[in-house]
């Protein structure tokens, strides 16, 4: 029987890391994964998407050739297969350099599922393994709805979505969350004529209203249909793809597409991993943790998707983190979970930290917020990107920044910043003052800043009147 000093189901952005950093610390340590290291993440989800968004921004920047002096843009072919091809290229050098990072640190890989039999023991294919600490980073699969499960070829997920090597002609795609937007704007600038349906009132319905709405303004103009507010009541498959059902109010509609993406969100990966043999606590199939990602049983931990907190991969390795610090015996700060940065990589980009501006105000504080357009931005006009603006939200008696809600072309590169101020809990006063270099995106930040106190340099300030009750010489 093989003994560890920590064990680590799972081998996604929470597992590796996890297993990393406890091998950093002197512990033997192993990674149990049933298919290549890197979890959903690397191998079909964040990593082969971003290629193929890259490949986007490629597509489009050659259609609107035009506006740049490329003589001949419109004669162009593209190649989605070849966009796909170097996707895989991506994800095979980012998982082979985690499979190194692995060895390099000592830790083991044993490749089958593994199962819990009880608090300190696992099964692998019909091996026992001991271990005095357990990580489950099991992660999460797509949400299936009944009535709408996928086939892999008319219904899909996300990773059905991610392999095929030809876009569909028309696409219903159900769920306007990150992963929707991302799908819709990949499709469309590669010629599919795409509908989004939401059941929310905006898209991305999770960020700053503002945000949703500008994103669907945006979306429409590429022609991309959105529906929010509307209910999806049934898909039926036909001889070309299929018919999605909607209700808009008290108003039926449908939807013809080739193909129908079901993006609503994920599930945790808890069935048969063994959790009542040992006793582990689940609240709707996710993994109950403390601030140390310590379960209901001392000595299991879990981390990631998993656990229902925030269901992102940076998010799964700050946990990694702190899981086997803890193990380790030492207090690393608990994470804040509002203050970690959000990211969406269609174009315009969408990047949030911390509350909204309504969000704050639930949460009982008195706030004021500032904005700035990147109409008014130096490096967005010279871009050709003006699309999207920066909005702080602020506490409005110690000015603390409580948060950061941006939506533009690349907006995200702004979100390093945006996390130092909120760790550092800087005032709108200090993001204002700091000097920002000229001409960058950043620059919209400090000007954010600036507006909320009322000190924006490069927004027009409309002069009262008279009429309005101004002074007068």
């Amino acid at each position: 029987m093989a003994q560890w000093d920590v064990a680590v189901i799972g081998g996604g952005p929470g597992g590796y890391v996890a297993a990393i950093r406890a091998a950093q610390l002197g512990l033997k340590t192993a990674v149990f994964e049933k298919e290549r290291v890197g979890g959903l993440c690397l191998n079909w989800g964040c990593i082969p998407s971003k290629a193929l968004l890259k490949n986007a921004d490629v597509v489009n920047a050659v259609r609107d050739g035009g506006a740049w002096g490329l003589v001949g843009a419109d004669a162009v072919r593209f190649d989605y297969g070849a966009a796909v091809d170097r996707s895989r290229d991506v994800v095979e050098r980012i998982v082979g350099g985690v499979e190194g990072l692995l060895r390099d640190n000592g830790v083991e890989v044993v490749s089958g599922e593994a199962r819990l039999t009880g608090t300190r023991t696992l099964e692998v294919d019909g091996s026992e393994h001991r271990a005095s600490n357990i990580i489950i980073a099991t992660g999460a699969s797509p949400r299936v709805i009944p009535g709408m499960e996928p086939d892999g070829e008319v219904v899909i997920t996300s990773r059905e979505a991610l392999a095929r090597r030809s876009v569909p002609r028309s696409a219903a795609i159900i769920g306007a969350g990150p992963v929707g937007v991302e799908f819709a704007h990949l499709w469309a600038s590669y010629g599919a004529e795409v509908t989004l349906v939401e059941l929310l009132p905006t898209l991305v319905p999770l960020e700053d209203p503002e945000i949703g709405r500008l994103l669907q303004r945006s979306f429409e103009r590429r022609g991309i249909r959105c529906l929010p507010g509307t209910r999806v009541t049934g898909v039926e498959r036909t001889a070309a793809g299929a018919v999605v059902r909607t209700e808009t109010g008290d108003q039926a509609g449908a939807v013809e597409a080739e193909v129908v993406l079901v993006a609503v969100g994920f599930v945790p990966r808890t069935a048969e991993l063994g959790l009542e043999a040992a006793g582990v606590q689940t609240t709707r199939g996710f993994i109950d943790i403390d601030g140390r990602m310590a379960t209901s049983v001392p000595g299991i931990y879990a981390v990631g998707d998993v656990t229902g907190k925030l269901m992102l991969a940076h998010v799964a390795s700050h946990q990694g983190v702190l899981a086997a610090e803890a193990i380790a015996g030492k207090a690393p700060p608990e994470p804040d979970y509002v203050q970690m940065p959000r990211a969406t990589f269609c174009q315009p980009q969408v990047g949030s930290i911390g509350f909204t501006e309504t969000g704050a105000k639930e949460a009982g504080y008195r706030v004021r917020t500032g904005r700035f357009p990147l109409t008014a931005l130096g490096k967005a006009v010279a871009a050709g990107h003006t699309e999207g603006f920066v909005k702080v939200v602020v506490e409005e008696e110690t000015g603390q920044v409580l948060g950061i809600h941006m939506v533009g072309h690349d907006i995200n590169d702004l979100l390093g910043e945006a996390t130092m101020v909120a760790l550092l809990e800087a005032t709108s006063v200090e993001v204002g003052f700091a000097v920002h270099a000229h001409p960058t995106l950043p620059e919209a930040l400090k000007e954010a800043a600036l507006a909320a106190d009322g000190e924006a340099i490069h927004i027009a300030r409309r002069r009262a009147t008279p009429r309005e009750g101004a002074a007068t010489a």
